[in-house]
């Protein structure tokens, strides 16, 4: 029990920190509590992988962090026992008044041993979600399972779209009313005010004068590259002097240098690989139109990022796309397969560059306040001090 001018004791728990949305998105929600005020302690596994490390990346001393390494990303009963014991005795005896999990498996460990430690306030971000068409049958029912398990344990799930919600809702993982959309925040500063830089144009040994289509993901399964690499000779056909930059890194670089290699339009590709979220911005702005062709996602942070840069983006409507993506206003919008149609509307884009100039401007106007960091940040805290005061814990 605290006195209302008491500051508050907040863990966020997330498996790994790798470089990624849902890893943003948390860092940014502890910084933003952290400089509230607030105690703030980040609990997260090892990792390791192709994607790098954003603590190494982005650094925030003030914070304190815990690795433990019994949590994991792949399911193991060993480790996942001991992260429940090691999480569950860790939050009693640092007596935290919020506990806050993202992604799956630190979602369903970490609310478990919150529930166990009699934390007065547990909260979950949905960043994507686990269950979902590409999955095995057997696998989305223990995934759905745990998950119901889990939200039962919840004061209340946040998801970074209404199509979360939407999906959680009709997977009956839990009634509408617990749930509430926070935007995942971003340093919008650093896109609204970012210009394209002819030295790193040269670098990436792109012409000054040549239209540019880019992607930023990670390359990696369902992220949508091999209708990346058909869509673009569609293009280059009307367009035959447009480039493709690719920003980020992962298994398939191999097989998409071959790709471009066997469609003869090597030349025409250039991987820029994994850059630091702060490079973000510099890249963003060599192209002129964003494709986010991803068949699984939950909110597209890389739209967002370009829509701030007033670059209009192309992509699938899936999950929470449609969300930021609105069809002949703030870029193209197409049903999931429909390279062809992603290729034709991106050579009308190409072709006029006061059309692409006035969907970016609307896209810029769109994210401008609503993916702010500090504004994420702030409804979190008010979340949870709604909760901790419902519970007379303030």
């Amino acid at each position: 029990m605290q006195n209302k001018t008491d500051k508050i004791s907040i863990c966020h728990v997330i498996t790994r920190m790798i470089v990624g949305g849902a890893q943003e998105n948390t860092l940014f929600s502890c910084i933003g509590q952290l400089r509230a005020g607030h105690r703030v302690v980040l609990v997260t596994g090892p990792s390791p992988g192709p994607e790098g490390e954003l603590l190494s990346r982005i650094s925030v001393p003030e914070l304190e962090v815990v690795v433990m390494e019994d949590l994991v990303r792949e399911i193991s009963p060993k480790h996942d026992w001991r992260a429940y014991r090691k999480l569950s005795g860790y939050f009693r005896r640092q007596k935290f008044d919020v506990v806050h999990t993202h992604s799956s498996k630190a979602g369903l460990i970490g609310r478990l041993a919150a529930h166990k430690a009699k934390v007065p306030c547990i909260v979950h971000t949905v960043h994507g979600q686990a269950f979902h068409a590409y999955e095995k049958a057997w696998k989305n029912f223990i995934y759905k399972t745990s998950e119901r398990m889990a939200a039962r344990r919840s004061d209340r799930i946040f998801a970074v779209a209404q199509a979360m919600i939407d999906q959680c809702v009709s997977a009956k993982i839990a009634p509408a009313k617990k749930y509430k959309v926070v935007y995942s925040g971003m340093d919008m500063e650093s896109f609204l005010t970012a210009q394209r830089e002819n030295a790193l144009r040269e670098s990436l040994q792109i012409p000054s004068d040549a239209p540019v289509i880019g992607t930023l993901a990670r390359l990696f399964e369902l992220k949508g590259y091999e209708d990346v690499m058909q869509a673009f000779p569609l293009v280059l056909k009307a367009v035959p002097q447009a480039h493709l930059l690719i920003v980020g890194d992962g298994i398939l670089r191999e097989k998409l240098e071959k790709a471009a290699h066997d469609g003869k339009f090597a030349d025409r590709v250039h991987f820029a690989g994994l850059v630091s979220p702060d490079q973000v911005p510099r890249y963003l702005t060599q192209m002129n139109v964003l494709w986010h062709l991803s068949l699984r996602e939950g909110l597209p942070r890389s739209v967002v990022q370009a829509l701030a840069c007033g670059i209009p983006a192309c992509g699938y409507a899936l999950d929470g796309t449609p969300e930021v993506i609105f069809d002949r206003q703030t870029g193209c919008c197409v049903p999931a397969g429909d390279f062809r149609t992603i290729a034709s509307r991106t050579v009308e884009l190409l072709l006029d560059p006061d059309l692409a100039a006035s969907q970016g401007a609307a896209g810029r106007k769109l994210v401008k306040t609503r993916f702010d960091k500090d504004r994420m940040a702030a409804i979190l805290l008010d979340e949870y001090i709604d909760i901790l005061k419902g519970k007379n814990c303030l």
